[in-house]
C-alpha cells in the first residue's frame, strides 16, 4: 500500500508544473475579487474568511526570488507534501496512542 501512494505522490509532484499552461487560478485559491467578476456578488463566508486570506505566503505565487517558475512550482509541492505528510502522520500517532 505505501508503494502505491509513494508512486502516486511521485506522479502527482511530477505534473505539478501543468499549473503553468493556464492563465486560470488554481482551484480554491480565489479571493473576492474573482467571486465578484465570476458570480457577480461576494457569498458572506468568502467576507468572513478574507482576514484568514490575508497572511503572508511562504511561497508567494509558488515561486522563489531568482528561480524560474517551474522550479518554485516543484519546491511548493515538496513543501506541501511534507507539511500534509507531518500533519497526517501526527493525527496517525494521536489516535495510536488513544487505542492503546
Amino acid at each position: 500500500m505505501k508503494k502505491k501512494i509513494y508512486l502516486l505522490l511521485a506522479i502527482l509532484t511530477a505534473i505539478v508544473p501543468l499549473g503553468l499552461l493556464t492563465d486560470a487560478d488554481a482551484w480554491g485559491e480565489w479571493d473576492v475579487d474573482y467571486f465578484k467578476e465570476h458570480l457577480g456578488f461576494i457569498p458572506q463566508g468568502a467576507v468572513k474568511l478574507q482576514h484568514m486570506l490575508d497572511f503572508k505566503h511562504i511561497l508567494p505565487d509558488y515561486s522563489l526570488p531568482g528561480s524560474n517558475d517551474v522550479v518554485g512550482y516543484y519546491i511548493s509541492a515538496v513543501v506541501g507534501i511534507i507539511l500534509i505528510s507531518a500533519v497526517y502522520y501526527g493525527l496517525y500517532l494521536i489516535i495510536k496512542r488513544k487505542k492503546v
